[in-house]
């Protein structure tokens, strides 16, 4: 007999059944939906997951806002993605990055970044850094105070977006700068660090000074260890 997973699509108000031998690929694979079809507090995030899992080397179409769509919401969604899939670099790097071979948080020889958990910000070993910055990341944007609403933000929350852009960049540019053969894979498999350089530049979030990692110089397949 033949066992299924059942849900329901809240957005279509419809029941869908999903064998339990469904592979990944395909159990993501659902049909393409417009924006204005989707009726929910969420589909702003599920608009910007769907254009990633469609081709996440299309970055323009990622980012690229529905019509009349908040520009406060736009980034902040985006940055909760950046975020969630963040997550799986800081796994990847687990495997080589620990506080014996990388006792700083650095990106080359030049830049050590002192961690913000703290009562007084301090160094940190970078896998320490890395998980306390993907942890108040995601501490401030699930915060009540600041983000009440996933429909309608305040302008003096969305000002502390470009704090957090600068922190996890940070993960970026000491994956690529010490850990380069991870940061590559990663890269190949997500583009995410390019589609983060374009967010921040885009939407003037972080200076171009400290954008360090020469990410929108190289073309796919061009970085070299």
């Amino acid at each position: 007999m033949k066992s299924c997973l059942v849900y329901t699509d809240s957005t279509q108000n419809a029941v869908t059944e999903v064998c339990s031998c469904t592979v990944r690929q395909d159990f993501y694979n659902w049909p393409y939906e417009p924006f204005e079809e989707m009726d929910s507090t969420l589909a702003v995030q599920q608009f910007i997951q769907q254009n990633i899992r469609q081709d996440h080397n299309n970055i323009d179409k990622i980012l690229e806002p529905p019509e009349g769509q908040d520009e406060g919401v736009w980034k902040y969604e985006h940055l909760r993605q950046f975020c969630l899939e963040l997550n799986g670099l800081a796994v990847k790097l687990q495997t080589e990055c620990n506080p014996e071979t990388c006792t700083q948080m650095t990106a080359t020889e030049q830049w050590i970044f002192l961690c913000a958990a703290h009562k007084t910000p301090k160094e940190c070993p970078a896998i320490d850094y890395t998980r306390h910055t993907l942890d108040g990341a995601a501490s401030l944007l699930n915060s009540n105070k600041y983000f009440p609403s996933r429909v309608s933000i305040k302008e003096s929350s969305v000002a502390k977006l470009g704090s957090v852009c600068r922190r996890i960049y940070r993960i970026f540019s000491h994956a690529y700068y010490h850990h380069r053969n991870i940061f590559d894979e990663f890269e190949n498999e997500t583009c995410l660090c390019k589609r983060f350089t374009v967010f921040v530049t885009k939407y003037n979030l972080m200076s171009k000074d400290n954008l360090i990692v020469p990410i929108l110089e190289e073309g796919p397949g061009e970085s070299e260890a």
